[in-house]
């Protein structure tokens, strides 16, 4: 188990600088150089800005680079007009205008003094003049930097250089204000811990737990598109029982912390919590490096136990029982994922996943046929790459005979599915008679009948593998003669 490869801290270059300019020197966009000196002659400040100066100290920036500047909306339009590739204007009623330059995209935003309704998200945008005035209303300190790019001047009234060198997480004004101006500042903060590693400070931590229930004004787009962030970072798990030990999880993903069940003195069943965590962990782990993280993974390793809590029936005489927790788990994680208003697609394979996961502990019984074998594989669809690494992910058992029996019985699953795949064409599993046949045979019209007839012999493939044409048409008819339908035998031709 590769744990190393996701479990370490980064290494990153700000770790050894005490200034900035070292990192600073190496930056070098000729798009961002020549925007700034553009500005300059126009008379306006420009800065590179946020998140883009935070990157950049920790030598990952991108090509998407964030600015402010004094030059309100329409000036700014005016001096990429003719000079950038492509300008957009979707962000001009917040004072953002977007522009393209050799392939680096660029976010300018005039300089911000906002204030807050304190009832919505939504700011009333008032434009500053100053850029110190502008970092000040930003969410982190690690944040709230910014760089003149044409003098290489660095701009840090927050220290937010310090709080990078120390991988802490504070805010420029007080954790209160803050969240009071933008709740989901706060679900930001737990991203931030699972993207980058970062602690935050304490008032931080004692403001998220003080102020949680302020979220509820944060809609649940909003919401979807931070956790789904935090849990592609690259310490997801810190980021989960970050959000669960503030309390921010009862109003993001409730299912999660209802499984810290109480274990009784006889210990009859795992911490279902953190034996989620620990799946959530290994399930990281058996993803591609070379591959995107995998969100329908991530959430499917994180929810598999969700229908525990609810399931749990104590045996008399001892003992717990979870029956039908996949049944469950599975329902529940769609309601959820569609109250975070997840893409349907994304709800539909996270909750296969979670119906699917415990079907293979009735493999090791031996009791499998190759009928089983077939269905497990057509069940799991294209979901079926994802759900051998959920199963693996799912033995989380510290007796080391144990859980090197159980990847050994999931190995011989796998051979077996690639044997018979090689021999019938698993993947793309058809009746041996397609519709126009079935209505040829049977004379019928297109309808729910010829469906059904269909459903009928995709089973029986299912059973008991290819039949030959003769044998079907037999199967078939011996079907309908059940159903009351009376073939039409001159249809034999």
């Amino acid at each position: 188990m590769a744990w190393s490869r996701r479990r370490q801290l980064p290494s990153h270059p700000v770790s050894n600088l005490t200034q900035p300019g070292a990192a600073l020197e190496r930056l070098s966009f000729p798009a961002a150089d020549e925007l700034a000196e553009r500005f300059a002659e126009a008379g306006h400040q420009l800065y590179l800005v946020g998140g883009s100066v935070r990157d950049a100290l920790l030598g990952r920036l991108g090509s998407d680079l964030d600015f402010a500047t004094d030059a309100r909306p329409e000036r700014v339009r005016e001096l990429v007009d003719g000079w950038a590739d492509a300008v957009w204007e979707t962000g001009i009623a917040f004072g953002t205008i977007g522009a393209r330059r050799r392939g680096t995209d660029l976010e300018i935003t005039t300089f911000r003094a906002d204030t807050y309704d304190r009832q919505s998200r939504n700011p009333e945008v008032r434009f500053g003049d100053s850029i110190e005035a502008d970092l000040v209303r930003r969410d982190f300190t690690v944040n709230a930097m910014a760089v003149d790019l044409l003098r290489r001047r660095f701009v840090d009234p927050h220290d937010g250089m310090a709080a990078l060198a120390r991988r802490r997480l504070d805010t420029p004004a007080t954790p209160q204000e803050s969240f009071a101006d933008d709740p989901l500042r706060m679900m930001r903060a737990v991203r931030f811990v699972s993207q980058l590693g970062f602690v935050p400070e304490p008032r931080v931590l004692d403001a998220i737990r003080e102020m949680r229930d302020e979220l509820t004004r944060i809609t649940a787009e909003r919401i979807q598109a931070e956790l789904s962030k935090l849990l592609c970072g690259r310490f997801p798990r810190r980021g989960v029982e970050l959000m669960v030990d503030t309390g921010l999880a009862e109003h993001v993903l409730p299912e999660v912390p209802a499984m810290r069940l109480e274990i009784d003195e006889h210990h009859q069943h795992k911490d279902v919590y953190q034996h989620s965590l620990v799946v959530l962990d290994q399930a990281i782990d058996l993803e591609e490096p070379e591959n995107s993280p995998d969100l329908v993974l991530r959430l499917a390793a994180l929810l598999h136990d969700i229908g525990k809590p609810p399931t749990r029936r104590h045996i008399p005489g001892g003992g717990v029982s979870f029956h039908h927790h996949e049944v469950v788990g599975a329902k529940m994680a769609r309601k959820r994922l569609r109250a975070l208003r997840y893409p349907k697609d994304v709800i539909e394979d996270v909750a296969q996943l979670v119906y699917l996961h415990l079907r293979f502990h009735g493999y090791g019984k031996g009791e499998w046929t190759d009928s089983a074998v077939r269905r497990y594989v057509t069940d799991a669809g294209e979901l079926l790459p994802r759900l051998h690494k959920l199963v693996r992910a799912d033995c989380t058992t510290r007796n080391k005979r144990k859980a090197a029996a159980l990847q050994r019985t999931y190995d011989g699953l796998e051979e077996r599915i690639a044997r018979i795949a090689a021999e019938e064409d698993l993947a793309r599993v058809r009746p041996d008679l397609d519709g126009n046949e079935i209505m040829r045979l049977l004379g019928l019209p297109p309808g729910p009948l010829v469906g059904k007839a269909w459903r009928f012999l995709k089973d029986l493939r299912l059973d008991r593998g290819p039949l030959e044409y003769d044998d079907a048409v037999a199967e078939l008819r011996r079907w309908a003669a059940e159903q009351g339908i009376t073939p039409d035998e001159s249809a034999d031709g």
